[in-house]
């Protein structure tokens, strides 16, 4: 009986801290709040310098985001009202400037990017502009800070198991929070709805956490988008309690989905240049079918696309779009063009990728074309494609050597005289001087309009405004 009561009392002895270990490798959403101080934080601004990248604007698909040094990075969140600004100061990390993302930058670059609640927009030049696309990011980077995490997750009823804390808020984005040493918040893992590829994973690390004034929080941030580097951050300095009052502008909210607005203007026979907002389109009337050039932003553009390409051309299949390149701001609205059946034409370079991407998942928002379950149809082309009914020409040629992307497609109609094309070249606003020395971008486009020996009367760009070639021409600062 002794040896029993012995043999029972070390077994005891050996599971009590084998107990005690599992019960604290357990984590507890009010245990991460103390640890973070988060009960007494309603709002919190931090400011950084690093690195900062522009997510799906590499130069070819499959490279990582093109990088920009960040000399300041400043995020002010109020949890109150679901507010977020990021003000950023950054100059060109890339020489020769390689890939989108608005390069090449001269000097300084500001950017002021802001969401509250369902709205999100920019200032641009002191003026607020409408920016739904970013909205569901916008929301998860709001939520995704470590204080934003408790509180988030308190409001939703998080799953905790184990270290990780996992919610989802319908409609915009899931997210899995790992606890590290000192109940803090070491990783956050996120899956947001993205208009080219469905779902997008966002990871985001913490570390080297210190007190700012009884609050904890993290001096060194990384974050990955789609796999590849988004955000190098050295925190130096933190203020919990700060005055965060961002209010939405009249302009946002009477306008907040600039994107389904649509002017249209017809600049030759069976020949449409659709502008409004930032991007734009251009529709061709072929003998039995239609031809649109570009998709981009989001699904909500699409549509309001095809209905104003079915209203100028009523009765005639929409049979092919062709798409500039993959960076996902031209790329956005393929999806919905996917989901009627119409197949893309694009650069061999980026096929594979939009094939995959097309056909990706939306289960964060489902879409169009994850409702259709369409197998997406892509064309891939070499240096040249020419499409032709007997009656109309259009030619479609790769922009060679230029530094933007290793893919990108313009449109030439021989008959009309008329070129399309995006981010090679963007108009300046009239009566202002052009930038000196020009964008090798801009210079690019000449350069492949001579050397095919295109006799283009004017310039449809994907975005600015319609200009003669002699425009291109005065800003890089070439004779015609």
């Amino acid at each position: 009986m002794h040896r029993i009561f012995g043999l029972i009392a070390a077994i005891v002895l050996l599971v009590s801290p084998l107990a005690a270990s599992v019960q604290d490798a357990h984590a507890d959403l009010n245990d991460v709040a103390k640890a973070l101080g988060a009960s007494t934080v309603k709002s919190i601004q931090y400011t950084g310098n690093g690195g900062v990248y522009a997510v799906g604007q590499s130069a070819v698909p499959g490279l990582p985001w093109p990088e920009y040094n960040v000399k300041s990075h400043t995020r002010s969140v109020n949890y109150d009202t679901a507010s977020l600004r990021d003000e950023q100061v950054r100059t060109q990390a890339l020489d020769p400037p390689r890939s989108g993302g608005v390069q090449p930058i001269r000097g300084e670059q500001r950017l002021n990017l802001l969401v509250s609640g369902d709205l999100a927009w920019n200032i641009v030049a002191d003026q607020p502009v409408p920016a739904p696309i970013a909205l569901a990011d916008r929301q998860f980077q709001l939520w995704a800070t470590p204080h934003g995490v408790v509180k988030a997750a308190m409001a939703h009823n998080a799953i905790v198991k184990g270290r990780t804390i996992a919610f989802t808020v319908p409609g915009r984005f899931s997210l899995k929070a790992t606890v590290g040493d000192g109940n803090l918040i070491e990783k956050v893992e996120g899956l947001v709805p993205n208009a080219v590829v469905g779902d997008i994973p966002v990871v985001i690390t913490y570390w080297d956490y210190r007190d700012f004034g009884g609050v904890k929080f993290p001096t060194r941030i990384r974050e990955t988008t789609g796999g590849f580097p988004t955000l190098d951050l050295l925190v130096s300095d933190v203020r919990p309690n700060a005055a965060v009052d961002i209010q939405v502008p009249d302009a946002v909210r009477q306008n907040p989905n600039p994107y389904t607005l649509i002017a249209t203007q017809k600049v030759a026979d069976g020949v449409w240049y659709l502008t409004g907002g930032t991007h734009h389109s251009v529709v061709i009337e072929m003998k039995d079918h239609v031809i649109v050039v570009e998709a981009p932003l989001n699904e909500e553009r699409s549509v309001a696309l095809l209905a104003e390409t079915r209203k100028l051309v009523p009765g005639k299949p929409i049979r092919y779009v062709v798409n500039s390149h993959h960076h996902f701001d031209h790329a956005g609205g393929l999806r919905a063009f996917a989901a009627e059946g119409v197949t893309v034409i694009t650069h061999a370079v980026n096929r594979t990728f939009l094939e995959q991407a097309l056909g990706a998942p939306a289960t964060m928002r489902p879409d169009l074309q994850a409702k259709s379950r369409r197998k997406p149809m892509v064309e891939g082309v070499g240096d040249r494609r020419t499409l032709s009914d007997g009656t109309r020409t259009v030619e479609i040629y790769r922009i060679q050597g230029i530094l933007h992307h290793d893919g990108m497609l313009m449109v030439y109609l021989p008959k009309e005289k008329l070129l399309s094309q995006a981010d090679a070249y963007t108009p300046v606003a009239p009566n202002v001087t052009p930038p000196t020395p020009p964008s090798p971008y801009n210079v690019a486009l000449a350069d492949n309009i001579a050397r095919l020996g295109l006799d283009v009367g004017d310039l449809l760009p994907l975005h600015g405004r319609l200009v003669p070639l002699a425009e291109l021409h005065r800003t890089i600062g070439r004779a015609p």
